[in-house]
């Protein structure tokens, strides 16, 4: 095993890429929700639409899932009932607090001999919101060791969902996310930049205001608001619904999305609306939901669906941008209400 807090030297520009989403993949990382915190009356209910996640994915490639020993034993029993003789699905004693994997598990690099690297992001739960996560935190490391793989500090605090790229040299990502001084207090965006440019192989960089969705605790992933689909498209969350209080957050984005592209000469990206769903609220909040929250696998399109009108309308933008994958709509309303949904939840490995 080979693992280190980080490389000897700097790291140069290019050394390491993120692969795009849809480039082949190994597997699907996933952790097993049992957080009763995060959804307080319906967890059983979120645990039910996590487990077809999960058999959905599997059912077409390798699945792992985070559920450790150290916890409650009966929550460990509710892990290994439901998913413990699924095919194609390992569980992998690793603790968590939470089920968020998207934030917390290895973002995949790939280095310039073709082998992987974990970069392991300074996670403290969204700016410190939810204590504990101390072993959140550590799981960027346990799985890089468990698959022997190097673990790359980029000393900077963020998430996975925080950041998006077409595979080709171009990042989405929020302000409000990135530059939030609970998370990073000492940077300002030209060294996010470079960071940035090191650790994922990018060299353009388009940065959004962010935090434009009503209930959001992440202080405005990109992932709930723009996606690329493929190296040259980018769906973004949008409603044309002036009386929704969301409108004139997502006409900024919209806005600032048009001019950064023009600004680093990437006019030739196409911009697809993706609608958001009515208002959803539950225990008098609302509930952050968007199709943007979608994950790509290496033969599906999974959308979350809310119980709206608007899911079709979601589904048949997908099946127009993702034609040689199959599009499967899955419930996430329960799920939704811990303020994530399917993309949240996981972490793809590359081959």
């Amino acid at each position: 095993m080979v693992q280190s807090s980080q490389p000897e030297g700097p790291i140069n520009a290019g050394a390491l890429r993120m692969p795009a989403e849809w480039e082949p993949q190994a597997a699907i990382w996933l952790s097993w929700p049992h957080n009763l915190e995060t959804w307080p009356k319906n967890l059983a209910q979120a645990q039910f639409e996590f487990i077809r996640l999960a058999k959905v994915i599997a059912e077409t490639q390798a699945v792992n899932v985070l559920c450790s020993s150290g916890l409650h034993a009966e929550v460990q029993t509710q892990c290994r009932t439901a998913l413990g003789d699924v095919s194609n699905l390992t569980l992998v004693d690793i603790p968590t607090n939470d089920a968020w994997a998207r934030d917390y598990a290895p973002t995949f690099v790939k280095k310039t001999d073709g082998t992987l690297a974990a970069v392991d992001w300074h996670y403290n739960a969204w700016g410190g919101k939810y204590p504990p996560y101390d072993c959140d935190q550590n799981v960027c490391g346990r799985v890089a060791e468990r698959l022997e793989i190097e673990v790359v500090d980029p000393q900077i605090c963020l998430e996975g969902g925080a950041i998006e790229v077409n595979g080709r040299g171009v990042m989405l990502s929020t302000r409000s996310c990135a530059l939030d001084p609970n998370r990073n207090p000492e940077h300002g965006l030209g060294d996010v930049d470079e960071i940035l440019e090191r650790h994922l192989g990018t060299d353009k960089h388009i940065w959004l205001s962010g935090n434009s969705l009503e209930g959001d605790d992440t202080d405005g992933h990109i992932d709930q608001l723009a996606r690329f689909v493929d190296h040259q498209t980018i769906v973004y969350a949008w409603t044309a619904d002036k009386n929704d209080s969301q409108y004139f957050g997502l006409e900024k984005n919209l806005i600032e999305l048009r001019r950064e592209l023009v600004a680093n000469d990437l006019g030739n990206i196409s911009l697809i609306p993706l609608p958001i769903p009515a208002p959803i609220e539950y225990c008098g909040r609302r509930i952050p939901a968007s199709y943007c929250n979608f994950l790509i696998t290496n033969e599906l399109v999974i959308v979350p669906q809310f119980k709206q009108l608007q899911d079709q309308l979601a589904i048949n933008c997908f099946k127009r941008v993702f034609p040689s994958r199959e599009v499967v709509g899955l419930d996430s309303l329960n799920l939704s209400v811990g303020l994530g949904s399917f993309h949240c939840l996981s972490q793809q490995q590359p081959q």
